[in-house]
């Protein structure tokens, strides 16, 4: 044991939680890539509600506000909406990368609730991320995922950043795709899939990769990507939970969760708060670090098992209100 709560690699001992400054040996950060912006969420009763987010700030946010360090590299603008997002980050300890407010505007994304709470987008985007580097040995992990990875500019520069942090940094992906913004499959097809390779954390909803490959089961095409490159993919399914499938050497397994029964008031934000929760159980068990592969490859059901339940209850607030509005460590633990 090198210090209280720490493993002899560095890494968090499982039960514990802690905030380190990013960069900081004891505890490390994640680096969080993508877009940041306001959603203007449309609500059926004729109703309209303005919240900042964007699937990657929304993740950092989550990651904060379990009281872990993330720092976001985003792209926003001089406006109310950009000052909206930077106050809305900042109360959760979430740090702005250099560089991310550079923009002549801050995004907007028109988010159309129906009946039950399920969102539709529409965009007003441009992406871009800033020149240099971002990542440094004390991310023990760099998320992308969503608008930020796909969309030109900045996809390619999200790219470049992810195939450099592999040396040093558990790499984490989720598509969640957009295509009212991405176009068709096949156009972003390619990108998604040199991602999916590339990570050894994704996760997807069967809804993504019902819209990715059409007319195959989500989890036949989860399992193929697994044999890919990524130690872990997590399928989400709503209201039915989630399946990760992991394995090492041509063997998968398959651990699954339920979802808690709640009340829905609407799904904003539900699968990035999911994906924040991966990221801290996994933090937790002392999997995250690229120094830690070859245990994340081999994590056994029990150990996924507790980072799944951590993941379902963190999402299960999240679509109990409105927006994304993830819980705080301290409401979980009320919660029991």
């Amino acid at each position: 044991m090198s210090a209280a709560g720490t493993t002899a690699e560095g890494v968090p001992e499982a039960g514990t939680t802690t905030r380190d400054a990013p960069g900081s040996p004891a505890g490390g950060h994640v680096l969080v890539v993508g877009e940041a912006l306001v959603d203007v969420v449309h609500r059926a009763d004729g109703t309209v509600d303005e919240h900042p987010g964007g699937s990657p700030a929304n993740v950092a946010l989550t990651l904060g506000r379990l009281g872990r360090a993330a720092t976001l590299a985003c792209r926003l603008g001089p406006d109310e909406h950009g000052a909206a997002v930077r106050d809305w980050l900042a109360e959760s300890d979430v740090t702005l990368a250099p560089g991310s407010e550079g923009a002549e505007r801050t995004s907007v994304a028109a988010a159309t609730l129906d009946g039950t709470g399920a969102a539709t987008y529409e965009f007003d985007i441009t992406w871009d991320l800033e020149a240099g580097p971002l990542v440094h040995e004390g991310a023990l992990a760099v998320h992308t995922g969503s608008i930020g990875a796909v969309l030109q500019p900045g996809g390619a520069a999200v790219l470049e950043l992810v195939r450099g942090a592999r040396e040093h940094a558990t790499i984490t992906y989720d598509p969640n795709a957009r295509p009212s913004l991405m176009g068709r499959p096949e156009d972003v097809g390619p990108q998604i899939e040199e991602l999916v390779r590339l990570a050894d954390v994704v996760k997807v909803s069967d809804e993504d990769l019902e819209w990715l490959v059409p007319g195959r089961a989500p989890l036949d095409v989860a399992r193929e990507w697994q044999r890919g490159g990524p130690a872990l993919v997590v399928v989400t399914l709503g209201g039915d939970g989630a399946v990760a499938i992991t394995g090492d050497g041509g063997t998968q397994r398959e651990t699954t969760v339920d979802a808690p029964a709640t009340t829905v008031v609407d799904t904003v934000g539900a699968g990035d708060s999911f994906m924040g929760a991966l990221l801290d159980g996994l933090w937790t068990e002392g999997l995250l670090g690229a120094h830690r592969r070859d245990a994340l490859r081999a994590v056994d059901p029990v150990r996924l098992g507790r980072v799944l339940a951590g993941c379902v209850q963190v999402a299960a607030v999240t679509v109990s209100r409105a927006g994304a509005n993830p819980p705080r460590r301290a409401e979980l633990a009320a919660r029991g």
